[in-house]
């Protein structure tokens, strides 16, 4: 009767507690009670997986470190095909270091920022604070595998970078012990204002913009053109500019345009509006996808025009499926070093809409 009982009691207190659990539940996937029953409360550990963030405070960094030596095999491995062994960059993308000084670093202050012969301004010339650059490395970097660097890679590769600038020796370790060191050695630490309009207008922020957008132009107009006889007198201006960034010069192999792209010639911010498709066609898949980032039309950018891959892969035989696992994978080598994200996100319909259209325009 005793082990009856016992056994009752035990079977009572199961019952119980999974009545408990699933009450709990259900609590906790009605969401809150300004919206009640949509979504749920979410877990500490998907908390923790998104709040990766790094203030200049160094709250949320985790701990762990990284020398200047293990920063420049991960930097060699998974950095330089985008920004050059030595931080030079190459023809996309802007300097990580140069620019900087032992002065600078004594100041806070770069004094190249204020030169107009500095040709370029570097990483390292513009940012304040080194929790940036560690936040930002952590979270994008690399750019065909964000996410996939660990704290203490991120620790070697900021050591990297900070040795580049000589703010650190190469035999330097940095970790969450002594980064606050390394902050006041920063050479723009002191560069940082706020005493302009974005900032402050009479002692508020101006979020609404209302400080730059008086007197705006309604419509932006030609106002001269080369004449016919110097348009071309030098070759096409387009092929003679160094691939850098997304602009390049008109092509003067041309006519110039009558008139700004858009209706009633409005500026060219409008100037896709006029030409977006009305369906889901492949020009907006192209847009919308953000593929116009790195690829344009008829010239090189930060990967190969349409064009160009046009050219390649005509007459080839399984083009098609070759250029559809390319765009899922991504990849790196056929058109140079830097590396294609994968597109994963796409579907195999619209992935399969996309290639044909760059390889035959329809």
């Amino acid at each position: 009767m005793y082990k009856s009982d016992n056994l009752f009691a035990r079977l009572a207190l199961v019952v119980l507690a999974v009545l408990c659990t699933q009450l709990a539940y259900a609590q906790s996937t009605q969401g809150s009670t300004k919206f009640p029953g949509i979504g749920r409360n979410a877990t500490p550990a998907e908390v923790i997986a998104w709040d990766i963030d790094v203030r200049p405070d160094f709250k949320g960094l985790p701990k762990g470190s990284g020398s200047v030596a293990q920063g420049q095999v991960i930097w060699e491995s998974k950095c330089a095909s985008c920004h050059g062994v030595f931080g030079e960059s190459n023809e996309i993308f802007t300097p990580i270091a140069g620019g900087t000084t032992v002065d600078d670093v004594k100041t806070g202050r770069v004094a190249s920022l204020a030169d107009r012969k500095q040709p370029q301004r570097t990483t390292l010339m513009k940012v304040p604070t080194v929790s940036t650059l560690w936040d930002y490395i952590y979270r994008a970097m690399p750019w065909n595998a964000p996410r996939s660097l660990t704290p203490d890679d991120t620790y070697a590769i900021v050591a990297f970078i900070l040795s580049l600038g000589e703010i650190v020796p190469d035999d330097f370790v940095l970790s969450n012990t002594n980064i606050a060191e390394v902050q006041k050695k920063m050479p723009n630490r002191n560069g940082m204002t706020r005493n302009h309009g974005f900032w402050s207008i009479n002692g508020k922020p101006d979020v609404n913009g209302s400080s730059c957008m008086n007197n705006c132009v309604k419509f932006v107009q030609i106002g001269s053109e080369l004449p016919d006889f110097a348009r071309n007198a030098h070759g096409n201006i387009a092929e003679q500019n160094r691939l850098y960034g997304p602009y390049r010069g008109s092509d003067s192999t041309k006519p110039p345009i009558a008139k700004l792209p858009g209706s009633s010639g409005e500026g060219l911010a409008h100037a896709a509006d006029t030409h977006a498709p009305t369906t889901k066609g492949p020009a907006a898949l192209f847009k919308n996808e953000n593929c116009s980032a790195c690829h344009a039309p008829n010239a090189k950018l930060v990967g190969p025009s349409i064009a160009d891959i046009a050219n390649k892969y005509k007459g080839q035989s399984g083009a098609q499926e070759k250029l559809m696992a390319k765009v899922k994978n991504g990849g790196s080598g056929v058109w140079g070093a830097i590396p294609m994200p994968p597109q994963a996100q796409l579907s195999d319909e619209d992935r399969a809409t996309l290639v044909r259209w760059m390889l035959t325009g329809q």
